[in-house]
């Protein structure tokens, strides 16, 4: 390919191949944005608005809900622009920024979700230790851990990847790590190790963290006599269980693997599951599970 150092901007194609159906993408676009940023605010809302929601798994849960709003309003504009006037173009600056802030969202969603299992780990297995050890500066300092993480993650990848030679214009859908690797020119397997590797620390870490707790959890409802404490304590985990899995599944099958196993019309599919849906359902089982926001909502 040639040597396109000298790229002032990106095309973003967007879903050229359906041009057929834009309007249609169009719409469940538009409608998916809209129900996931009213569905996050009424969280954060019901949650800071509430006085018996102020423990740590709110304090989490609300977290969440504004990462999840600030990382599709990253993402979802470019694509209903893309649908709506075809491919878009994106200028060199304006696709760093739209990269660095989708990883810094992106890598710093892992750390609420693994609070929120070491939460449901210290309710079940620790009752008594719990309310000491979750207090308030620990639920703080986690939080700005997050924030650290996410912002080095975004900053140096993001710094990287556009200190290097461009061999390529086209991007599938919105600026992200993966498609901008493939238009580099020459070798990328140095950009590609370090990659994974902080994909490894930043992804897995916060993983490794969900599976202790899970760990825990696990052998305690073992141990408990009646089936009704286990059920009861399992229901506190399952939406927290989905939500980690999806957020998870779909995120590492995109991250974690050679670049010679990508396939453009797959990854599209894949990126927008972890871009668009998981937001969406972030906030949707853990409400719906939750007696005290229902009865906050009823309030």
């Amino acid at each position: 390919g040639m040597n396109l150092s000298a790229v002032s901007e990106f095309q973003l194609l967007g879903f050229s191949e359906v041009s057929h159906l834009h309007s249609l993408l169009f719409v469940v676009f538009f409608s998916l944005y809209i129900l996931t940023l009213m569905a996050n605010i009424v969280i954060a809302l019901i949650i800071n608005g509430g006085n018996t929601l102020h423990t740590a798994m709110y304090f989490f849960l609300t977290q969440l809900s504004c990462l999840d709003i600030c990382y599709l309003s990253v993402i979802v504009p470019k694509i209903l622009e893309n649908l709506v006037v075809g491919t878009v173009s994106i200028s060199k600056a304006g696709c760093a920024l739209q990269m660095c802030f989708s990883l810094f969202f992106g890598v710093a969603e892992c750390f609420p979700l693994a609070a929120l299992s070491l939460d449901r780990c210290g309710t079940i297995c620790y009752p008594l230790h719990y309310t000491v050890t979750m207090n308030n500066r620990v639920c703080k300092s986690l939080v700005a851990g997050a924030y650290i993480c996410g912002s080095a993650v975004g900053l140096v990848h993001t710094s990287i990847t556009f200190s290097l030679p461009f061999c390529g214009l086209a991007i599938s859908h919105f600026c992200e790590i993966q498609p901008l690797l493939e238009l580099l020119c020459g070798n990328t397997s140095p950009s590609e190790i370090q990659v994974i590797v902080v994909a490894v620390f930043a992804i897995v870490g916060p993983f490794l963290v969900i599976i202790y707790s899970y760990t825990c959890i696990i052998s305690m409802i073992i141990k408990m006599s009646s089936a009704e404490s286990q059920q009861k304590a399992f229901s506190t985990c399952s939406s927290h269980l989905l939500v980690v899995t999806l957020f998870y599944g779909t995120g590492s099958s995109m991250y974690l693997r050679p670049k010679s196993s990508y396939s453009a019309s797959g990854d599209k599919l894949l990126s927008l599951s972890y871009t668009v849906v998981t937001p969406l359902l972030n906030p949707i089982p853990y409400s719906l599970r939750n007696e005290e926001v229902k009865r906050a909502l009823r309030k």
